[in-house]
């Protein structure tokens, strides 16, 4: 999902359940204490999980939200939350079936009903693609129920289809209180998830209290949390120096992680190996000169990863070379393969090939940020070398403003941060490269769509790899984005808050309930 979206040991094998068995527990009767205060600077776009596709939203979704599955701490099998039982229909992965339990509610008291589980899927397939989560459920045909029954009528074999409803575009909604065809604004919320959305404020705090009426597969209360969101990441840290915040989760300052030392009085310091990658996506559509495949081989040839994460980002990110990152199966390095080091001679090649007018004219879009700002600057730089390239860059001081500028194609390349939804390559490929990709680039490749579809037909995703390698070849070569770097997430707490070490662990789950006061 696109980032303005920690992780704990991400694994790299995923294999699809044929079947899972559903559990229930009993919240805490312990006192609560006080809300526990988090800072962040991950933006919220919208509290109906129709219509947004993003880590900040999404992050709240894992909470006052529930799924027919979810992703427990450490693991990485879809296991029931809202269901009594799942599993693919037959042996076969072009169907998928769920049994919901009869004994949940939603936060308001209204009883959960297999029409409302369809109702909130068929929101998401009214859309475009470029609308919410819309592109993660490409392969997902129409939805029926027969009795406590769902089943999900795939378009072709998908064995990644229980990791889809498990994230954030599985959220349960109340039908009676959202509407079929347009997005829920303000900020209510009907869910049924391990906490109550007690009050927002867009890009000023979300007040989230523990739900006693959640049934599921969270096997604990959470304490009372609030949210606080911050417009920058010097914001963030004058606030946790401030005391104002017992807790971080995105995205304090590189410089100040860079100078993080374990063992510091009063803090803890959770380091957690995450999937999270960054790129430079291009438009490759007629208007804009990255239409031409030359063009943005060029970019490729110019780019210093190294570079970029030692001045700009001291170290704390790591150069990329594949859209697939480090830790998930799949993973290569096509791009470097093809552009080992920055040579303008390369570029200055390409361009020649494409026969264009240099310098080269186009914008740089880019979410307004300490770091972002810092990074297109340098990107910049490195681009215009030789003088082939001439950059505009274009700053979006508002998230969902950016999301929509780059999806109505105003920029002709932009930055953007990729969190993915489950621990999978085709995470890392259909939603980026595949046709309508959430990247809304307008590329398409005949053969990475033929790949697509075979790899998600594969249960065994260890039998993927290769696939998975010949496709990103071919992104490599036909360049839609380039990969910039990948990253760890960092969360600092005060001596007072535990359980920071799971609040997110790579499976896209952000785990409120894990928290608690020491």
């Amino acid at each position: 999902m696109g980032s303005v979206r920690l992780r704990v040991g991400a694994t790299v094998v995923v294999v699809a359940a044929a079947a899972v068995g559903g559990w229930m527990i009993l919240p805490s009767d312990d006192d609560q204490g006080p809300a526990i205060r988090i800072g962040t600077t991950d933006a919220t776009s919208s509290l109906d999980p129709a219509y947004a596709y993003d880590a900040g939203s999404w992050a709240l979704y894992s909470n006052v939200f529930q799924s027919l599955l979810t992703l427990k701490t450490g693991s990485v099998t879809p296991t029931p939350d809202a269901a009594k039982s799942c599993g693919f229909v037959a042996g076969k992965l072009t169907t998928y079936q769920c049994e919901l339990r009869t004994d949940l509610t939603f936060s308001n008291g209204k009883q959960i009903t297999p029409a409302d589980v369809k109702f909130s899927f068929d929101r998401i397939l009214r859309n475009e693609m470029d609308i919410g989560p819309r592109s993660l459920l490409a392969t997902l045909k129409s939805v029926t129920v027969d009795g406590q029954k769902i089943s999900f009528n795939l378009l072709s074999g998908d064995s990644t289809f229980p990791f889809k409803i498990a994230s954030g575009a599985g959220s349960i909604v109340d039908s009676t209180k959202y509407a079929l065809t347009t997005e829920r604004k303000g900020s209510a919320v009907d869910g049924s998830g391990p906490y109550t959305m007690a009050e927002f404020t867009s890009g000023e705090i979300a007040r989230l209290r523990p739900n006693p009426a959640y049934k599921g597969a969270v096997a604990k209360s959470g304490r009372p949390v609030d949210v606080q969101y911050y417009e920058k990441s010097t914001d963030l840290q004058n606030a946790w120096e401030a005391k104002e915040i017992d807790l971080t989760y995105r995205q304090l300052p590189p410089a100040m992680l860079a100078q993080l030392k374990p063992g510091e009085a009063n803090v803890r310091i959770s380091e957690a190996d995450a999937t999270e990658t960054r790129n430079m996506v291009f438009n490759v559509r007629k208007a804009s000169p990255f239409q031409d495949v030359n063009v943005r081989r060029a970019v490729a040839q110019l780019i210093d990863r190294p570079k970029l994460a030692q001045d700009v980002f001291h170290n704390t990110v790591e150069p990329l070379y594949d859209a697939i990152p480090k830790g998930i199966i799949g993973h290569s390095t096509p791009f470097f393969d093809v552009a080992s080091k920055p040579s303008v001679k390369k570029a200055k090649a390409a361009l020649e090939e494409a026969g264009v007018q240099t310098p080269v004219a186009f914008t740089l879009g880019y979410y307004s940020s300490d770091s972002s700002e810092a990074e297109a600057e340098e990107l910049k730089k490195q681009l215009q070398q030789g003088g082939l390239f001439s950059v505009k860059l274009v700053k979006k001081a508002n998230w969902k403003v950016f999301q929509k500028d780059y999806k109505a194609a105003k920029f002709d390349a932009y930055n953007v941060g990729w969190v993915a939804d489950f621990p999978d390559p085709d995470n890392y490929s259909q939603p980026l490269v595949g046709k309508d990709n959430s990247n809304a680039s307008a590329y398409e490749n005949a053969e990475i769509e033929r790949l697509i579809t075979k790899t998600q037909s594969v249960s065994d995703r260890g039998a993927t790899v290769e696939d998975f390698k010949k496709m990103h070849t071919i992104v490599a070569k036909d360049v839609p984005l380039v990969p910039l770097w990948q990253t760890k997430d960092y969360i600092l707490s005060n001596g007072k808050v535990g359980g920071a070490e799971y609040l997110s662990d790579g499976t896209g789950v952000w785990r409120l309930w894990e928290l608690n006061w020491l």
